[in-house]
């Protein structure tokens, strides 16, 4: 019923109600939750655009002016104090260009986001940067010139942290359309920001110092930004040199690989240095991401040089996060590098980490593994790996049973079905008697996706017979997995084989006395007709 009042009443009804039910609401104070839907709805639908068949009566060009003079200076003096109708105003100005007349007429949404970049809650002010952003990039040039920067000088010099906050996401905006004393201008205010006395705008400043030095010319990257750029990295602030961290890589990609080692490879050096015995975990983490990601941008003999020795020093670090996203780029320094010597070098740490006691570290070096094992071959595979993936398969962690039975699968179609058969097969059958039920379920999960890779023949003969005598374990897990098991095999074993030994063992699974056992076991038996059927 609200928004049919406010799509098809004229703008001046459509405020008077929406002030009328501000304050009806306002001195009622009834249901909490009545009320707060009712306010965000008032304001949502007031900003929504007239439908055309509404608003047939009334010429185009009207609407559209009386939207630029009557609807926008009273969305800009609204002082509601709800945050969600003032996330939603900043959500919907951020599409209305079209509904004030085009781009020509885009600066008189300006005003309202201004204001909704200075309140106190987050998630308004994000969003009505956001806006801001979507409408200065639509915006002409002088626009942006006569409106948009003097935005965000405006808010840069604002007297609450909030509006200084909110101006470091505009200068990659504003800046490219600035004249060049404009630009020299907003270069030194940014700098200013980078040394506001509020943490929160320094932190601000350094999250957004990427996207602004994209805009900013070459010659003063390599001066003005760098210079920023380095003051935000030995800010007292940990969660100020974490952000000035992270960007690295983003400045990195700004530059000519040349110029990115004479100009960001000795800052990283420097302050890796002091960061890799930080006191703070979080900044040591993000060192470990971002220097892993600067590989690339620095090439071989940069990254061999100057990288390698802190990737192994991060390796060793007390905090698993740490050691996680070292190994969680490893590919990218393989790229760069070759896998023969990220083996010879990160090869041990590896081998340590496979046994962390942390499961997550544990669960990131299993997911590198098939990569590993592609690159290194099948000999060096054997030789120093081929233990670990087995070990893994009796891990107290049940992700880490899960990826290793995966990652089983992924080594057998790597190397094929013979070296599986050699060197996968024995090893994982001889666990199928181990006295904890949670490993043979493992082993029975780890059956079931190697068989598609092993083939009808191999799976009849070797994998089937351990499948149906676990059939006759005393615990019920154990007996209802092997029905799932038997089915998935159904598809790969012949017919004859279903119907002499898969489909006697279901039989006998569904008579069992455990209520689940014999759910999966009828399921399974369904599965066998089915196929029967369609046969």
């Amino acid at each position: 019923m609200l928004n049919f009042l406010f799509t098809c009443a004229p703008f001046s009804f459509a405020f008077s109600l929406f002030s009328s039910l501000s304050l009806w609401v306002c001195s009622k104070r009834v249901g909490g939750a009545t009320e707060h839907n009712l306010r965000v709805v008032a304001g949502r639908a007031l900003i929504k655009p007239p439908s055309s068949s509404a608003s047939r009566g009334c010429p185009r060009h009207l609407r559209l002016e009386r939207t630029r003079k009557e609807l926008i200076p009273f969305l800009t003096e609204n002082n509601d104090d709800d945050d969600e109708v003032l996330l939603a105003m900043a959500e919907e100005l951020g599409v209305f260009i079209p509904y004030v007349g085009g781009v020509e007429h885009a600066h008189v949404l300006l005003p309202p986001l201004e204001t909704l970049c200075t309140v106190e809650e987050t998630c308004v002010r994000d969003k009505a940067v956001e806006s801001l952003c979507r409408i200065g990039a639509q915006m002409k040039e002088s626009d942006l010139v006569d409106s948009f920067i003097p935005l965000v000088k405006r808010l840069a010099a604002g007297e609450w942290f909030t509006a200084r906050v909110s101006s470091c996401g505009l200068f990659h905006i504003a800046y490219p359309s600035a004249s060049e004393l404009l630009k020299t201008e907003l270069r030194s205010i940014y700098s200013q920001l980078c040394q506001d006395d509020m943490p929160m705008v320094r932190r601000a400043a350094a999250s957004n110092l990427g996207k602004f030095a994209a805009t900013v010319e070459p010659s003063h990257l390599k001066t003005d930004i760098m210079s920023i750029f380095e003051e935000l990295t030995q800010d007292d602030q940990d969660s100020v040199r974490l952000l000035a961290v992270e960007g690295c890589a983003a400045l990195g990609k700004l530059l000519e690989p040349q110029d990115c080692v004479a100009h960001i490879l000795p800052v990283i050096v420097n302050f890796s240095q002091e960061l890799s015995s930080d006191s703070s975990q979080h900044v040591r983490s993000a060192l470990a991401s971002v220097i892993m990601g600067m590989a690339p941008v620095l090439g071989k003999d940069a990254t061999i040089e100057q990288l390698l020795p802190i990737f192994l020093s991060l390796l060793k670090d007390e905090f698993p996060d740490v050691r996680l996203n070292i190994i969680s780029k490893l590919e990218q320094v393989n790229q760069v590098i070759g896998i023969d010597l990220l083996s010879q070098s990160l090869l041990p740490a590896i081998v340590e980490l496979a046994e962390d006691r942390h499961w997550r570290v544990r669960l990131a070096i299993i997911e590198y593994i098939p990569l590993l094992a592609s690159q290194l071959g099948v000999g060096f595979f054997d030789d120093k790996l081929g233990a670990l993936c087995m070990q893994w398969l009796e891990d107290k962690v049940f992700s880490i049973r899960d990826a290793a039975a995966n990652n089983l699968k992924r080594l057998a179609e790597e190397f094929g079905p013979e070296w599986a058969m050699q060197r996968i097969i024995p090893q994982v059958l001889d666990k199928i008697n181990n006295p904890h039920y949670l490993y043979r379920m493992t082993i029975l999960h780890a059956i079931s996706l190697l068989a598609p890779v092993m083939g009808s023949e191999l799976t009849c003969q070797k994998l089937l017979p351990v499948v149906v005598t676990a059939s006759k374990d005393r615990v019920p897990n154990i007996k209802f997995n092997v029905a799932k098991v038997l089915q998935s095999l159904i598809p790969i074993l012949d017919q004859s084989v279903v119907e002499q030994t898969v489909k006697p063992a279901l039989v006998e699974l569904s008579e069992d006395p455990d209520v689940d056992v014999r759910f999966y076991a009828t399921q399974a038996l369904q599965a066998c007709d089915n196929v029967m059927m369609s046969s």
